[in-house]
């Protein structure tokens, strides 16, 4: 189970943020959202989560950069790599980056609720 409920989403689509946001909600969780890496830096160091969903194309660099950066800093934190650039290359190197999961858009309530559940549910309702 997760040590804290709070989750943050960093996608520079507002819609996915709010779509995110709301799906977590309805799991009890403490949601927050930024826009770019700068921002989810600054939050990282304000109110580290327990769950850190990341966009790849983002206004001022990669996601894919971000993770190591991630993990080094915040080990506890599981990360789920979300995008529309699913390609071998990119699922690889988020891989080796150290993202827990990575799951490609568009998002649907299963692929989220799935996810969690791997990460988090010690038994998880197989569906």
């Amino acid at each position: 189970m997760m040590t804290d409920n709070k989750v943050l989403i960093v996608d520079d689509e507002l819609d996915i943020c709010y779509l995110l946001s709301g799906m977590l909600k309805q799991r009890n969780f403490q949601t927050g959202f930024v826009n770019s890496i700068s921002a989810a830096t600054a939050a990282l160091r304000e109110n580290a989560p327990s769950l850190l969903f990341l966009d790849n194309h983002l206004p001022d660099g990669f996601g894919l950069e971000f993770i190591p950066y991630v993990k080094q800093n915040y080990p506890e934190i599981k990360i789920i790599m979300i995008t529309a650039h699913d390609g071998a290359v990119e699922r690889k190197k988020a891989y080796e980056g150290g993202v827990d999961l990575f799951i490609a858009k568009p998002l649907t309530r299963k692929m989220i609720n799935d996810a969690i559940d791997k990460l988090f549910m010690q038994n998880p309702v197989v569906s």
